[in-house]
């Protein structure tokens, strides 16, 4: 075992790891890079175990169990691997896995949130740079869903069959111009469709972002929006007149960078994420959601890395049509139609 138990007057505890254990002699060696085991560069894993901190006074140490639950998600989500590795029994290794995990779950908000107000125009000028016009100034994020292969269950298989024709679960994502998740959704089924995950989701029902006057951007599977959310997307093709050509080409500049965070996290961890979920379908939203955690983790910290060009392929694949509006919905024709004419100016 990597720890070894000891007895003093306050009962058990566990305090020191065996060193020998070569994933281990790569950890305490801080001249030694972490990215080819981990996916993760040590500076990142460093900063991850800073904020994941916690009591815990019994058990394995907290930053041992992120190295395992990081090293599970670098290589497939084998948990007999992990074990082999780390020279612990495989029922060990499942329960830190799913302690860590929901752990993560319980604090995202320590790595995604929502912008502070005197960001906001950072934020809007990162996309304007993106887009290639200052029109897109008032941008506070691009919006899309993308499918995480999984194994479904048996009963009620067909709701996770998505419009690609694979078993999916849903993630739907906000992200800032430099790709940065500022608010994640990862609960329904492959065959739910993206607007209906955007509807449903804990930030359009509270109508907690954008803030007045920014606008989020989206492709064609979503409605132009500007009530509950305001939420502009592309003119329909085929486009005729100039105007609106010129406005979707900068409009799908901007919301791109959505498919590049996409394909970022995607390649990242590619061995878990590129395939079908080697977890139950219950737990799959939990390791999906750690996989955007950590997406952002590295971003903050410097780690980034070119989404692989397969994986960009499968995440620019077009969306189905988008759905009818609601009675409790206005559409953002009109605003559309301001930005475009700005562009003439």
């Amino acid at each position: 075992h990597n720890m070894r138990r000891q007895k003093d007057r306050y009962g058990p505890r566990y305090c020191q790891l065996n060193i020998n254990v070569p994933i281990l002699r790569l950890w305490f060696n801080v001249e030694m890079e972490l990215k080819e085991e981990f996916r993760l560069s040590r500076r990142a894993m460093t900063n991850l175990q800073r904020l994941l901190k916690r009591d815990q006074d019994h058990g394995w140490g907290y930053q041992l169990e992120i190295l395992m639950y990081t090293y599970w998600l670098a290589h497939g989500l084998s948990y007999r691997v992990v074990a082999s590795v780390f020279n612990i029994p495989k029922a060990t290794v499942h329960r830190v896995v799913h302690r860590v995990a929901n752990y993560i779950c319980r604090n995202l908000g320590r790595a995604i949130s929502f912008p502070k107000a005197d960001a906001m125009d950072e934020i809007g000028q990162g996309f304007a740079r993106l887009s290639g016009s200052p029109v897109f100034s008032c941008v506070a994020g691009a919006i899309d869903g993308s499918h995480i292969q999984i194994k479904p269950p048996h009963q009620c298989h067909m709701d996770y069959l998505n419009y690609k024709g694979f078993y999916s679960i849903n993630m739907m994502a906000i992200c800032d111009s430099d790709g940065r998740f500022l608010d994640i959704f990862v609960a329904y089924p492959g065959s739910v469709h993206d607007t209906r995950v955007m509807k449903n989701s804990t930030f359009c029902r509270a109508q907690a972002y954008p803030p007045p006057g920014f606008i989020l951007v989206g492709d064609g599977g979503y409605p132009c929006l500007e009530t509950p959310i305001t939420l502009i997307t592309p003119y329909k093709e085929p486009v005729h007149e100039r105007t609106e050509r010129r406005f979707n080409f900068h409009h799908s500049k901007a919301r791109s960078i959505i498919e590049r965070a996409f394909g970022m996290m995607k390649t990242r961890w590619r061995s878990t994420l590129f395939k079908a979920l080697e977890v139950k379908h219950t737990f799959a939203p939990l390791v999906v959601a750690t996989c955007a955690f950590l997406h952002n983790i590295c971003l903050d910290d410097g780690d980034q890395l070119e989404p692989d060009n397969d994986i960009l392929e499968d995440v620019f694949e077009p969306r189905p049509p988008r759905e009818p509006f609601l009675h409790n919905e206005a559409p953002a024709n009109a605003r559309r139609d301001g930005m475009a004419a700005m562009m003439n100016n």
